[in-house]
């Protein structure tokens, strides 16, 4: 990180008797010399009030008045973090910030006091969205003024967030690109193969130490080490350097030249000026961690200790290492340094004191989710939560099998149910009780988000002027959405009501598999009369490898057919490592998904091996189960009633004739929908997104039948209209509350895969708009043989089935119809297409009426019988 340079006065002339009085803007400039020469906690609690004062003056403001306000901020701020204070630190960056972009100001290098500053502390948070946004709007700032220095700190500043996100490939290349292109000083290019180290690190193979990217990470340090030395002033950033030697050493388990290396990096961290107490505090949390791997878990306690003394006032370990919950804050150290204890309780034989330090943690990683506005920094910081999670269950398991208490199952069902699509559970509760203008700052933001996406997929031919100008709005939207958040309550997850949810299985008569896929193993939680049982298995290769070989069947129409013999095979061995339950009373399932199992479909395991070739005549497991899919049990537990209302259909139809999209049978699946059900069906050239935006509230059923993209890495989901494609994302904003949506079109499941939230597909762009039930694709879906399961699809339902039911029995007519040939009923073609949602029935008003008659004639008889008694 660069280090700040105050900004002291050009002129420091007082007040005195018979000179002219000081101008508003002199008077903070004194303020701040007055501040800056006595630094306190105490003093800069003075400082902030003042600058509140100071708002307060008369407008309109001069501009040298504005920018002395935007000069006081950045000291408040920078001080605000030395003193620990990060969440103030930002927001006082930020109205900095805002105050200077929004009035022009100029005459203040902007990026070096502000902009700099808050793009790290955004990525020491975790808010990667905001941290990118930042960096690469002082990056076109700097481009712009031709000031090189800062463009080559901008870029070091978004490889470490690139790092930090996970986007470990795109810092690689983007350092690649710097080393090899711009002059650079030594002290620049040791910068930077550090970072380029560090990015080869965390993109190596896990179990692979010994990789191609750990010899060019080791390279990288040792060519970055030699730059460094030649250079001065540049000991902390050497002392990172062999911090990074330290990491492959201890993962070698070369400790010897791990503790050498680390030496080394703390006598030159030592040499440092003015050095923080977070540096400090992770010097120890490192060294802690060094200790830990050589298994001397009482010399990293102290390390420890050291950690919270220096992170968290009147912190005392007299009694309990562990600090109070009230005392915590969102700071990473913290929260590596709770993580790592828990790990030395656990080594120690101390599984519930783990338990509590890892509370802890949760406890921070929930302070952490209340600053975040971006979908896409929630769904890291809910992988990170995940990894704790996994160990939780893990110890839960444990102390089950020890003390057979059921609470310990319960508890790490509760843990797992609070990673499960958390966004997306988050976003549609705080959607019920937010106000009118914050929707319209959430769809605001989404809007700016989809043009830059938009732009960037442009390539080459991107604007950045464009990209940068979106990125500013963008920006600006999300200062003002914080400024409303900071005056509501924030939503907190809440626990799920086990009893309740007990109850709705029995009356469902269904029984809920939930899985929970970590880093070692593979949870599976079965839910069924009134009890949880918990069962596991590797997630190593060999058993992913299993999973996968099923879901190779359904790369392309004849992999099945080819082999039929090895899908019966593959079919009933993912069955069996699946846990999945035998010979119940209950026929319903709920399946829970995650990771990869999100890709699966569960309809078309096989229960028990056979040699036949007639595909009718195969054991599946939707033989045996009518089968829902769901994100979470509390998406179960809260599903709505569906309407009682006639139901109508929206159709989108585009079938995009004479093109090379051309949808042949997409007609026949209308003509057999309208057949059954009223409503309104755009075809052709009618078939619009416009159109469909604006009916799409007065409908109770959504059909689209059209293309769909799974999307890449860089290219997000989309669905086709006949005029435009859309991204998923930008389905968000739909105001819709449909009983039921139907995505007849391939790969409406798919997309880029997030363990704890699932995919990133065209299915969860409707469910961020509303909609809780859906049918959708889970591969590239055949045009002829999805037109047939429509048709059986619709007629169930106008038989008063209900959504999974029309689901399951469509599979099963198609299955057994005999004008479809053997090879057509492999399951790539009828397994395609999965149901999420609730598995209620239409509620029926006329039973409301017997139930009411019928209560009243027992009111009655009661009455006359204790008449007669007396």
């Amino acid at each position: 990180m660069t280090k700040p340079i105050f900004f002291f006065l050009l002129f420091t002339t007082l007040t005195i008797f018979g000179q002219k009085a000081l101008t508003q803007e002199d008077k903070i400039y004194h303020t701040i010399d007055i501040f800056v020469a006595n630094p306190s906690a105490e003093n800069l609690q003075n400082l902030t009030k003042n600058e509140k004062e100071f708002y307060k003056s008369p407008n309109p403001k001069s501009k040298n008045e504005l920018l002395a306000l935007v000069v006081l901020n950045c000291n408040i701020a920078f001080y605000q973090n030395q003193f620990g204070q990060t969440n103030q630190a930002i927001s006082s960056y930020e109205k900095a910030w805002q105050l200077y972009q929004k009035n022009k100001l100029k005459d203040y290098d902007i990026i070096e006091y502000c902009l700099k500053p808050l793009g790290n502390l955004y990525t020491i948070l975790g808010d990667y969205d905001n941290a990118e946004n930042t960096i690469k709007q002082y990056y076109f700032i700097a481009n712009a003024e031709k000031n090189q220095s800062q463009k080559i700190a901008a870029i070091l500043n978004l490889s470490n967030v690139y790092q930090s996100s996970g986007k470990s490939i795109l810092a690689i290349e983007l350092l690649e690109k710097i080393i090899n292109t711009e002059k650079l000083s030594n002290a620049q290019k040791g910068i930077l193969l550090n970072n380029l180290g560090a990015n080869y690190i965390i993109s190596s193979p896990a179990t692979s130490i010994n990789s191609d990217e750990y010899r060019k990470a080791q390279n990288a340090f040792e060519m970055s080490k030699k730059l460094l030395k030649k250079e001065k002033n540049q000991s902390e950033t050497l002392s990172n350097v062999y911090r990074n030697l330290v990491s492959i050493y201890s993962q070698q388990q070369d400790y010897g030249r791990a503790n050498s290396n680390f030496e080394k990096a703390k006598k030159l961290f030592l040499e440092t000026k003015n050095k923080e107490p977070r540096k400090i505090a992770k010097l120890d949390y490192e060294n802690a961690l060094l200790l830990f791997e050589q298994k001397k878990y009482t010399e990293a306690t102290e390390l420890i200790s050291n950690v919270f003394e220096n992170l968290i006032p009147n912190y005392s370990s007299t009694k309990t290492i562990l600090p109070n919950q009230s005392s915590l804050y969102s700071e990473t150290v913290l929260l590596d340094a709770l993580d790592l204890q828990a790990a030395i309780f656990q080594k120690q034989n101390q599984p519930k004191k783990a338990l509590e330090a890892y509370a802890l943690s949760f406890h921070i990683e929930d302070l952490f989710a209340q600053l975040l506005v971006y979908e896409n920094s929630k769904i890291i910081s809910q992988t990170r939560v995940r990894n704790r999670t996994e160990k939780c269950i893990a110890i839960y398991d444990l102390l089950y099998q020890k003390e057979k208490k059921s609470s310990y199952i319960e508890s790490a069902f509760q843990l797992a149910e609070r990673t499960k699509s958390g966004v997306l559970k988050s976003y549609l509760a705080q959607n019920k009780i937010i106000s009118r203008k914050e929707k319209i700052h959430l769809e605001q933001l989404q809007n700016w988000n989809t043009e830059i996406i938009k732009e960037q997929q442009k390539g080459s031919l991107a604007n950045i002027s464009k990209i940068n100008e979106a990125i500013k709005r963008q920006n600006e939207t999300m200062l003002s959405l914080k400024k409303i958040r900071s005056k509501n309550p924030e939503f907190i997850p809440e626990n799920l009501n086990l009893t309740t949810l007990f109850s709705k299985l029995e009356k469902d008569k269904a029984i809920m598999v939930y899985y929970f896929s970590g880093y070692e193993k593979v949870y599976s939680f079965t839910l069924e009369n009134e009890q949880i049982k918990l069962n596991s298995f590797s997630n190593d290769t060999h058993s992913i490898a299993r999973i996968w070989q099923f879901l190779d069947y359904f790369s392309d129409a004849n992999t099945i057919t080819n082999d039929i013999k090895g899908y019966n095979k593959q079919g009933k061995i993912a069955f069996d490592l699946l846990k999945l339950p035998k010979n119940t009373i209950h026929k319903n399932l709920i399946i829970i998904t995650d990771g990869i199992l999100n890709f699966l479909p569960f309809e078309a395991l096989i229960t028990k091996e056979t040699v036949t070739s007639n595909f009718t005549q195969m054991h599946y497991l939707l033989n045996d189960f009518k089968i829902a899919y769901n994100n979470s049990a509390t998406f179960y537990l809260n599903a709505k009633p569906l309407s009682t209302e006639q139901q109508t259909v929206l159709g989108i139809f585009p079938v995009f004739e004479k093109t090379a999209y051309e949808l042949a049978f997409s007609k026949a699946e209308m003509q057999s929908i309208k057949k059954n059900f009223e409503g309104q069906f755009f075809e052709n050239t009618t078939a619009t997104f416009k159109n469909f935006k604006t009916n799409a509230p007065n409908y109770s059923i959504l059909h689209l039948s059209t293309h769909a993209s799974s999307g890449d890495i860089e290219r997000p989901a989309s669905i086709k209209f006949y005029d435009q494609e859309i991204l998923y994302s930008e389905l968000y904003n739909l105001k819709i509350n449909p009983d039921l949506v139907v995505l007849s079109a391939c790969e409406t499941g798919i997309g880029k895969l997030y363990k704890s939230e699932g995919a990133m597909s065209i299915a969860r762009g409707f469910q961020f708009a509303g909609a809780q039930n859906l049918l959708f694709s889970l591969w590239k879906v055949n045009d002829y043989t999805t037109s047939v399961f429509m048709d059986d699809f619709y007629k169930n339902i106008k038989n008063d089935e209900s959504y999974f039911e029309a689901n399951a029995n469509a599979k099963l007519n198609f299955l057994n119809n005999k004008s479809i040939p053997n090879a057509k009923k492999s399951p790539y073609y009828w397994s395609a297409f999965v149901y999420y949602g609730g598995i209620e029935t239409k509620s029926n008003p006329i039973n409301y009426i017997f139930y009411s008659i019928g209560f009243l004639i027992l009111i009655g008889l009661f009455l006359v019988f204790n008449r007669n008694r007396k």
